[in-house]
């Protein structure tokens, strides 16, 4: 056990967010996203059983947001037609405004097969059990 590390955050994603350097991207995925097929240059963990919004608060207490890029983290686009509602966006914009002071102004809205290119180069991605649609959130990863 160690102090002071969110209990959500198992040791292999630990040694993951650790391996990370910056400018690479980790991808938190919604239970829908083809993550084994999108991951296969990458690392993917399963976080089964966990909501993208907890394991997002954990991630974002230790890991810093890329400062030279306006833009840090992407979310899927919601397709045009589609009639979803994102209101987990607004949590996730909190959550963000509350580890980065910088807040929903380091967030950039991806179309949906740009998302999914972007989301080959993922150094990881966290398959999670997360049940809203377009839950899908990409982190780039700064220095401290």
């Amino acid at each position: 056990m160690l102090k002071g590390i969110p209990k959500i955050l198992s040791p292999e994603l630990l040694k993951v967010l650790c391996e990370m350097g910056h400018g690479d991207r980790i991808l938190l995925a919604d239970g829908n996203f083809p993550a084994e097929s999108m991951g296969k240059n990458a690392k993917v963990i399963r976080c089964d059983g966990h909501g993208v919004p907890e394991l997002l608060d954990a991630i974002l207490a230790v890991f810093p947001l890329d400062t030279y890029v306006e833009k840090p983290v992407s979310l899927m686009q919601v397709t045009p037609g589609d009639p979803v509602e994102t209101p987990i966006w607004e949590e996730y914009k909190s959550l963000i405004g509350k580890h980065d002071a910088r807040g929903d102004a380091t967030v950039q809205e991806l179309e949906r097969y740009a998302f999914y290119e972007a989301s080959r180069s993922c150094y990881a991605i966290l398959a999670t059990g997360e049940s809203a649609l377009y839950a899908n959130i990409m982190l780039q990863k700064g220095v401290v």
